[in-house]
């Protein structure tokens, strides 16, 4: 009768070591492949923030909330509607945050001062120049003249045709917005209330924007008439 010979000591601890091997390098494949993918994502998100991506997203989301506390804490006839139409664009601004990397959620507003008493009055803080030029109810400067001075700009989230909300220039007013860094400008005319001076809806920021970015931080704002 034959028998079957089994692997010698030295064949055994070759097949170990090889199998060893073979296992080892499926998992430093693996990790490559994991830290390749994290490389990649990280790259994305420094894009979209040295883009100004995520400051323009950030910035939207903090306008759009703002505006939601304001007509929660001063109501009128018309406060509910506007209310969930701004709740469907925060909630459309964080998924554009998701899908450019960018921390979903996370809210600026274009005013340092961010006083909300003080913006019902007439006397925001808007931008970093602090200009003071007016409030809502007295239709800030002149006609042809820049207002605003030092303010960012961008845009609503909301849609429909190319047009501006304001904190402080009556429905009506119609503006005129230079992207500084492009040299692009449209002219809309103020359809709604928001939290900042001039907030521009998705087809007018679409005219001045540069490609990829979501905020204009040079912006030259003047009141048409």
């Amino acid at each position: 009768m034959s028998r079957r010979r089994s692997p010698g000591t030295k064949k055994k601890i070759a097949l170990l070591v090889g199998a060893a091997t073979m296992a080892g390098g499926g998992a430093f494949v693996m990790a490559n492949a994991s830290n390749a993918a994290q490389t990649t994502e990280d790259a994305r998100t420094k894009a979209a923030q040295d883009s100004g991506v995520c400051q323009g997203l950030a910035t939207a989301l903090g306008n759009n909330q703002r505006f939601i506390e304001g007509r929660r804490a001063d109501p009128d006839a018309q406060s509910q509607a506007r209310i969930e139409n701004r709740e469907a664009v925060v909630a459309e601004i964080e998924r554009q945050q998701a899908a450019s990397g960018c921390a979903v959620g996370e809210s600026a507003q274009d005013s340092p001062a961010g006083d909300q008493a003080g913006d019902r009055a007439g006397g925001q803080v808007d931008g970093p120049a602090g200009d003071q030029t007016g409030g809502r109810a007295g239709g800030a400067g002149q006609a042809g003249e820049q207002v605003c001075a030092g303010a960012t700009v961008t845009l609503s989230g909301e849609g429909g045709a190319p047009a501006a909300s304001s904190d402080r220039f009556p429905v009506g007013t119609r503006l005129r917005v230079t992207n500084l860094d492009n040299a692009k400008s449209t002219t809309v005319e103020v359809n709604s209330v928001s939290g900042s001076c001039a907030l521009l809806n998705n087809a007018a920021f679409e005219q001045v924007r540069e490609e990829g970015k979501f905020l204009i931080r040079r912006a030259l704002i003047e009141k048409v008439d």
